[in-house]
C-alpha cells in the first residue's frame, strides 16, 4: 500500500469515526428530548464528591448535570450526600441521616480514599464498600443498571503527597479500586475509572484546586467526558 493510499484510508477511518460518534450524539439528543420523565441524581462521596478547593457548581456532580441537561435530559434534582475527610463509615452514617429516597434515576458512589489516608484496615473498606453498594442500589429503587461507582483518584501525585511516600499511596489506591471493581461486577454495576486522568496532574498543576489535593473545575470536566458514554447508556439503554 502506498504513502497516499495510506493517507487516504486514514483520512476515511477518521471520517467514519466522527460520524459515528455525532450519529450517536444526535441519538442521545433525540432520545433525551422525547423522555417526558424528569432525571433524578444523587451523589455519595466525600471530598471528591462536593469539590473541596473549587466553587460548588464545578464539582462533578453539577457539571455531570449540566452536561446531562446539554444533552438534552431534564434533570429533576441532583442530591449529593458527602463531606470533606468521610470514609465509609462516614458515609454510612451521613446516609442514615439524611434518609434519601428510592426511587433515584441515577447514582454514583466514589468513597474510601480516607480510608486509605487513615490507614484503616482494607478489609474494613471491602464490607462496607459492599453495604454501601447495596444501599446505592437500594436509592435507584433496586435497579443496579442505574447506578455506577467511580474510582480513587491517586492524590500520590500531587504536591501534597510529595512527602507522604507517594509509591505506597499509589499502590494502596490501586488496591482500593480493584476491590471496589470487583465488588461493583459482582453487582452487574458500572465501575468507571478516572484514576488515570487523576495522575495527569503530575505534570498539570492546573488539574488541581488551589490546595493542590483535589481536582480543579478543569480536572472534573475530564472525569465528565470518561463518565458520559457510561451515564448516557444508563439514562438511554
Amino acid at each position: 500500500m502506498n504513502v497516499s493510499v495510506k493517507t487516504g484510508f486514514k483520512f476515511f477511518q477518521l471520517l467514519f469515526f466522527v460520524l459515528l460518534v455525532s450519529n450517536c450524539d444526535t441519538k442521545v439528543k433525540k432520545s433525551a428530548s422525547e423522555s417526558a420523565q424528569p432525571v433524578s441524581y444523587l451523589a455519595l462521596g466525600d471530598s471528591y464528591t462536593i469539590g473541596t478547593g473549587i466553587e460548588r457548581e464545578h464539582s462533578y456532580p453539577y457539571q455531570l448535570a449540566d452536561s446531562l441537561s446539554t444533552l438534552g435530559f431534564k434533570i429533576d434534582t441532583t442530591h449529593i450526600i458527602a463531606t470533606n475527610g468521610w470514609t465509609t463509615a462516614d458515609l454510612k452514617n451521613g446516609i442514615a441521616e439524611h434518609n434519601p429516597a428510592s426511587d433515584f434515576d441515577l447514582v454514583s458512589l466514589l468513597i474510601g480514599v480516607n480510608n486509605q489516608y487513615q490507614w484503616l484496615d482494607i478489609e474494613l473498606y471491602k464490607v462496607e464498600f459492599r453495604e454501601l453498594l447495596e444501599q446505592a442500589i437500594g436509592f435507584a429503587g433496586g435497579d443496579s443498571k442505574k447506578v455506577f461507582v467511580i474510582s480513587i483518584p491517586n492524590y500520590g501525585v500531587t504536591p501534597f503527597a510529595q512527602s507522604k511516600d507517594p509509591e505506597t499511596i499509589r499502590r494502596k489506591i490501586s488496591e482500593y479500586n480493584a476491590l471496589a471493581q470487583d465488588i461493583s461486577g459482582e453487582y452487574d454495576v458500572s465501575f468507571i475509572n478516572i484514576t488515570p486522568i487523576s495522575e495527569m496532574a503530575e505534570d498539570d498543576l492546573t488539574l488541581l484546586a488551589t490546595d493542590e489535593l483535589h481536582p480543579s473545575a478543569k480536572m472534573y470536566s475530564m472525569w465528565i467526558e470518561e463518565m458520559l458514554p457510561t451515564v448516557t447508556h444508563i439514562l438511554v439503554p
